[in-house]
């Protein structure tokens, strides 16, 4: 485990374009393209000169006005040119920015795609032609409109443009400022970096938590509750003061206080008596935990990677190796790691022949349908990695922002906390990183920064006023501006529909507008509870997976949501039995009528795997409404409606005579209809098995 000095401010670099971005989080929103859907032509591929995906992340194509390998470039010259986008969260967007870097002129038409598909022009050109100026940032602002922003489609005509045509970014923002700025400088010195806003100063967390021996390495679990940390050399360890480091907890005794409980030992299989253990992080439902070393069958650890543990009733489990692909750390003593709250991204902080010096920040991705198995590391890419250490990583719960150590960028010491925000899917393209202040870094030591779901409440480890000059584990309150942006931190519990009683199961949690698969996590083995963290700006569709059950899937949209909350809900598995009911909880039509919206595919995705898997399965397909209107009008809508399901079903290779329908309007409520809260339950779509 890397126990380095942190310390230094971030020295100031020349920049051609200022970024809104930088500005504190949550003051305004500003999304640069994550995703590349859709083009007319190109180039190249991949990440090429001049593919499409060099429109992905902030404007980096330099010098502007010059052709550049890093902006796309259309195959040929051609009237009906387009590029299609899609950002990582949406948006109430007020503007869309495209950088034109070279030759602009040919956008004919700008067209924004809300969270439901639709499309919205927002910018026409009918006449385009050459502009004087050899490059353009191409500026649209308009009124915040009811629908939310989660993709731009580019339309160009570069035959009316001679030569190449090239466009380097497209962001959107939910304000009106200007996202870039041309020829801009930055200060130099001390002063260049707005220092991060705390509302606190370091509190020590007091006698129950910190000792006079060394405390070090915290890590809050994401419901801000548990707080492991390691304790060296201390009398109850499990090999007593000469055990070199074992992991401790303590657990939030009152929120408001801020008080945590007497701190114990974790005990084994996760401590041994002679060699130092560490916990690198814990998943958002307290199971599994990343160990720092390879747990031998004879006891002996292996510092050449990490190990997973999952509590049972039993406790924790033998911690299990990760078999990471071409894993290599040429730093004997010091390596980290830390799993993002997915599940879905290990990060590492390891020195590798194809690093750029020292410890860099590395990420490996699960393999396909082979557990404990990760993909080869995957540098961060320069804008984190320094030619001197970058260790201790921390991926807040929104999965975007990037806390870590770093020796080389300057600061107050040897090294200091910075923080990055991830820009696109590809993992190597991040914001310039940020100096976490005065505050926090210090002369003195101050290490691994640690925040939970929430993002109020950070902890860190620092020798400033600890006991009798320990190290200790302290906490701060960041200013609301400056937190990780806004999640949902969902509780629950998977139960039997019919006797309610737990069930042990896997949960897999997707976004709803893309059919992408954002995390998977396990019900604790006791009670059948879960815990999940979604990020905000997405409509989420959650299901339970258990042997002899069929899930009723559930949804959660939090496109809008602008704080951190919690809310519940509970996940429903129904027995595989002839007679048995299913309710179709993410099937979603346009309001009053029966075309089935986008993200209702997921759903219907899974309903057709699970037809072909049991090929003599046969359902009835039941449509409802609630109680308002013509009670002839919503019999008929349901009918409709349940008739589109089975044409879709019939579409994608389901033998129509297995599916039967039927629309029963208002007539089977299964909610009161006198509010619309209950009256939404409703309207539904479900089905009954009828043969097995």
């Amino acid at each position: 485990m890397n126990i380095s000095v942190m310390t230094r401010l971030l020295a100031a670099v020349p920049l051609v374009f200022s970024l809104l971005m930088a500005a504190p989080v949550q003051a305004q929103r500003v999304q640069w393209a994550a995703r590349l859907v859709a083009v007319s032509s190109y180039k190249s591929e991949g990440k090429d000169p001049f593919s499409p995906s060099q429109v992905l992340s902030t404007p980096n194509a330099l010098p502007l006005g010059q052709i550049s390998n890093d902006a796309w470039i259309p195959r040929k010259e051609g009237t009906n040119e387009f590029i299609e986008v899609r950002f990582a969260r949406s948006i109430a967007a007020q503007q869309v920015t495209i950088v034109e870097n070279f030759n602009p002129g040919s956008i004919v038409k700008v067209e924004l795609v809300d969270t439901k598909g639709e499309r919205h022009e927002v910018y026409s050109n009918p006449n385009p032609g050459p502009l004087p100026e050899p490059f353009r940032t191409l500026e649209i602002r308009f009124p915040a409109a009811d629908y939310r922003t989660l993709g731009v489609k580019v339309y160009m005509n570069t035959a009316k443009v001679e030569g190449v045509n090239q466009i380097d970014a497209i962001g959107i923002a939910d304000v009106a400022s200007t996202m870039v700025k041309q020829a801009f400088d930055a200060p130099k010195g001390p002063d260049a970096v707005a220092s991060t806003q705390f509302d606190s100063s370091l509190v020590n967390l007091g006698p129950n938590v910190n000792t006079r021996y060394v405390d070090t390495h915290p890590v809050i679990s994401p419901d801000g509750r548990t707080l492991y940390f390691a304790r060296q050399s201390h009398p109850g360890n499990i090999g007593g003061n000469r055990d070199p480091q074992d992991v401790w907890y303590s657990t939030l005794v009152s929120g408001k206080n801020k008080t945590w409980s007497q701190a114990k030992n974790l005990g084994g299989p996760v401590n041994t008596t002679e060699d130092p253990n560490g916990l690198a992080s814990v998943s958002a439902n307290g199971q599994n935990a990343i160990l720092i070393n390879i747990y031998n069958r004879d006891g002996t650890l292996d510092p050449l990677g990490c190990s997973l543990t999952k509590r049972t009733r039993m406790g924790w489990t033998p911690p299990v190796k990760q078999e990471i692909k071409d894993f290599v750390n040429l730093d004997k003593e010091h390596v980290d790691f830390f799993l993002a709250t997915s599940g879905k991204a290990l990060l590492m902080a390891v020195e590798r022949p194809d690093g750029r010096g020292g410890q860099d920040l590395f990420v490996s991705f699960p393999v396909p349908d082979a557990p404990n198995n990760w993909t080869k590391p995957k540098s961060l890419g320069p804008n984190v990695n320094t030619e001197k250490s970058d260790f201790a990583p921390f991926l807040a719960a929104d999965e975007k922002t990037l806390y870590f150590a770093s020796e080389g960028r300057g600061g107050y010491g040897k090294s200091d906390i910075f923080y990055t925000k991830r820009l696109d899917d590809t993992w190597t393209n991040w914001s310039p990183p940020r100096n976490l202040g005065p505050v926090v870094n210090s002369p003195d030591f101050d290490a691994y920064y640690t925040i939970s779901a929430a993002g109020q409440d950070a902890y860190l480890v620092s020798s400033r006023n600890g006991i009798d000059n320990s190290k200790d584990i302290f906490r701060i309150s960041l200013a609301p501006a400056f937190q990780p942006e806004v999640v949902t931190l969902v509780t629950g519990r998977v139960l039997d529909v019919n006797t309610k009683k737990p069930i042990r199961a896997i949960i897999h949690y997707e976004n709803l507008l893309t059919g992408e698969e954002i995390g998977v996590t396990e019900t604790d083995p006791i009670d059948g509870s879960y815990t999940i963290v979604l990020p905000s700006g997405v409509q989420y569709g959650m299901r339970a997976e258990a042997k002899g059950y069929i899930a009723e899937n559930a949804n959660l949209d939090v496109t809008a949501k602008d704080k951190y909350s919690e809310q519940k809900e509970d996940l429903f598995l129904v027995p595989f039995n002839v007679g048995q009911t299913v309710k179709l909880n993410n099937i979603f039509f346009q309001q009053s009528k029966y075309y089935l919206n986008t993200n209702s595919y997921p759903e219907l995705a899974r309903l057709i795997r699970i037809m072909k898997e049991y090929p003599n399965l046969e359902i009835k397909i039941s449509g409802h409404t609630d109680n308002q209107g013509d009670p002839a009008l919503n019999l008929k809508l349901s009918q409709d409606r349940v008739n589109e399901v089975k044409k879709y079903l019939s579409s994608r290779g389901v033998n129509g005579s297995r599916i039967t329908t039927e629309g029963f309007g208002g007539s089977k409520p299964i909610a009161s209809n006198d509010q619309e809260e209950t009256r939404a339950k409703n309207r539904r779509v479900e089905f009954t098995i009828t043969k097995k």
